[in-house]
């Protein structure tokens, strides 16, 4: 008899089935003489849509909510049919025997396998394969110690909780605001919670007052230095008080009364994690972290060059540490080899980065030992290779080490403070070619300077004396590198359920969060104005219009910590549903018995040409477009498509308007230009006829379907009151 080995992806099971020694290769799946490895494609089974449980929701009606089916039916996927009835006709062969569940070590892994089992049948003997990593040695020695599957039973039950309650909250609530406010809302714990941020911190800008205030410096022949108070604040909101410090010691004399040296060191920052790449892929390039992810996912399954990219790990396990060698000297023959090739020649430290502990689902992203053919490389994948790369060698490197010099200069009864840093050592900052910077200073009104060699007790001249003058600032608008790190720690009052998000993955995972940002721009809650993110209209009325409690990340923290429970075995699932069940009923009751009403602010004198409604002026992801404001119409109309072309004149980017021969590039500077030129322009300048045709093709796909909020629904939703 042979053993069915169920991975969650074909670049997995390709990697399983050689490690096995399984070659022969069928229509979704790979056999050996003991093992038939086959796949999944994340999920190939969900949860059934609200009509399996009853005709009437067919029909959007608040009069049919809230919709709680006795018991949840799985459905298959459908554009995954295919290899969900490949791996079921895998499950009745006479020769399986047993199954063993290869899926992602975590909840929603577990999720995966177990829901497939459950839509095949599978009934027969169960084991578990629970690796951290994916090197041979793991694998070798993960089906040499095989666990019970029935070990984790908990952790499938809380994952299927959780899958649960997301659909009888998630899908009850939108209904009801679709419902009520006659417009398309969706809302969920973790999307609502999000877009609240983003309005928290909207109506933050908008509410704020800026106020004066004041700093002092005094410059003598050898530094610089800044007024501080008693308690080491510098700025002053009256002016008065600051005049006064500046008439004082004008022309006068002082003293150095502490000066005090300190070697200091700055350890290596840790390995990527998802969250922390998006973030700073957004920081340096602008990408979005729907962006990042699918660079990384292509290096990871296409090119094979980085590890799994879906984890919330920063470190890695002690066996993978072991092929940490290897890995380096495969980037000798590249443009790291100058950095990898010192690490080689000593013990390769691994303080900063071999974590066990700290290793959950998967380990930290970091380079495998696959070559990486850069002229293979899109400009994104390199880029982002090179940021996982270049953080890699650093963390394996020493500590950036410096001498800090802090003095404080007494003149008429004040106080002034200087310091400086001399780098001893850059360590691993020399990967990025750089010293101590200006990010590291965490006061933005004392910076840190050159200072000479100097002595207490000195008495120095004061030279010249400055007041400066400045303004508070609101609080900055979120751009998606701080809103990722504003969904990974969200903030609560409840000190419990803070320790609870912390240690928890917070709003989302590393996995959902790149799409939960999109839904977002999507559904037209927030638009992008350069990196900055902005609510809507639409997505302000919104978080007005949803029950209070939605809204916070608290609902959030209290599900984790129940599922938590649950997978430990110390809480009951099918009480965790009942619960949820009474909270959409409060839901419902909340949003039916509101007043409250929905306006459209961007509706446009225009209307639309298939049902007569009002069109919406929408600022996309992608450009500006018409909507039509019914929500059983799915009109829209392109105005203008964001592009990657630059304008000849101010090089920002330009936006392509008009139809047919009159379609132009536009750009913010007044320069305009028909397609037909640029067209023209580009073939002189090198660029093949083809490659234009491809860019502008690219272009219209890129900006064709626009998912409208819960569009597989809301297209079911069409004829529904018919």
């Amino acid at each position: 008899m042979k053993s069915l080995v169920l991975a969650e992806k074909p670049s997995v099971g390709k990697e399983l089935a050689r490690v096995l020694g399984c070659k022969k290769r069928g229509e979704g799946f790979i056999e050996g003489d003991k093992y038939i490895v086959t796949w999944s494609l994340g999920h190939l089974i969900t949860l059934s849509d609200p009509e399996a449980y009853d005709e009437r929701y067919k029909r959007w009606s608040m009069d049919y909510l809230p919709m709680l089916p006795k018991k949840m039916k799985l459905m298959i996927i459908k554009n995954t049919s295919k290899q969900y009835r490949a791996v079921s006709a895998l499950t009745k062969r006479k020769d399986v025997g047993e199954l063993i569940i290869a899926t992602d070590s975590g909840r929603e892994g577990e999720l995966v396998a177990r829901w497939i089992m459950a839509k095949c049948g599978w009934k027969g003997p169960t084991k578990r394969l629970w690796i951290s990593s994916q090197t041979d040695k793991a694998i070798k020695e993960g089906f040499a110690s095989l666990k019970d599957a029935k070990q984790y039973d908990n952790l499938y039950k809380s994952a299927e909780a959780r899958a649960h309650a997301d659909w009888i909250v998630g899908l009850n609530i939108s209904r009801a605001l679709t419902c009520k406010f006659n417009t398309s809302l969706s809302a969920g714990r973790v999307q609502t919670p999000t877009l609240a941020l983003i309005v928290e911190r909207e109506e933050a800008i908008h509410n704020f007052k800026p106020k004066d205030y004041f700093t002092v410096n005094i410059k003598t022949d050898s530094f610089t230095a800044l007024y501080k108070a008693k308690n080491g604040i510098a700025r002053m909101f009256d002016k008065a008080e600051a005049d006064k410090i500046v008439n004082a010691v004008t022309g006068k004399q002082g003293k150095i009364t502490a000066l005090n040296s300190d070697k200091r060191e700055t350890p290596p920052p840790a390995a990527y994690d998802l969250t922390e790449l998006q973030r700073d892929a957004n920081k340096k390039f602008g990408y979005s972290a729907k962006e990042t992810l699918a660079a990384m996912q292509s290096l990871y399954e296409y090119h094979k060059v980085l590890t799994y990219p879906r984890t919330d790990s920063r470190y890695i396990t002690e066996d993978v540490a072991e092929t940490l060698g290897e890995r380096l000297r495969n980037l000798l023959l590249t443009p790291y080899g100058d950095l990898a090739r010192p690490l080689l020649k000593n013990k390769i430290q691994t303080k900063y980065i071999v974590n066990s502990a700290k290793v959950t689902d998967h380990h930290a992203i970091i380079p495998t030992e696959q070559k990486p053919n850069f002229a293979d490389m899109s400009s994104k994948e390199r880029a982002i290779y090179d940021l996982v790369v270049k953080r890699f060698l650093a963390v394996l490197m020493s500590p950036c080490k410096y001498e800090e010099t802090k003095l404080v200069f007494e003149c008429e009864g004040y106080s002034f403070h200087a310091k400086g840093k001399v780098t001893l050592e850059n360590g691993w900052k020399s990967v990025y070619g750089a010293v101590i910077s200006d990010e590291d200073e965490a006061d933005e009104d004392e910076k840190s300077q050159s200072l000479p060699p100097l002595t207490k007790g000195s008495v120095l001249a004061v030279k010249q004396v400055k007041l400066n003058t400045a303004k508070t600032k609101p609080p900055a608008r979120y751009t998606e590198a701080t809103l990722l790190s504003a969904m990974e720690h969200p903030s609560v009052d409840d000190k419990a359920l803070n320790k609870v998000l912390t240690e928890t993955s917070g709003l989302g995972t590393p996995a959902t969060r790149a799409d939960i940002i999109e839904k977002l721009f999507s559904s037209f809650y927030v638009e992008r104005n350069g990196k900055e993110i902005y609510p809507t209209q639409k997505g302000i009325q919104l978080v007005e219009l949803v029950p209070p409690d939605l809204k916070s990340a608290i609902m959030t923290a209290k599900w984790e910590e129940r599922l938590a429970q649950i997978a430990k075995g110390t809480a009951d699932s099918k009480k965790f549903i009942s619960e949820m069940e009474v909270y959409t009923q409060g839901l419902i009751d909340s949003v039916k018995s509101s007043n409250q009403k929905y306006k459209h602010e961007n509706a446009t004198k225009e209307r639309c040409p298939e049902c007569g409604e009002v069109l919406l002026d929408v600022n996309g992801k992608k450009g500006r477009l018409y909507v039509c404001s019914n929500p059983e119409c799915h009109y829209r109309k392109s105005l203008s498509v964001n592009t990657n072309a630059r304008c000849p004149e101010c090089h920002k980017a330009m936006q392509i308007r008009g139809e047919g021969d009159k379609k132009s590039f536009y750009c913010v500077c007044g320069f305009r230009e028909k397609v037909s030129d640029f067209e023209a322009k580009k073939a002189r300048d090198g660029a093949s006829k083809f490659e234009v045709k491809n860019f502008l093709a690219k272009q219209e796909k890129e900006n064709k379907g626009f998912n409208n909020t819960l569009a597989a629904q809301l297209e079911k939703w069409k004829n529904s009151n018919k």
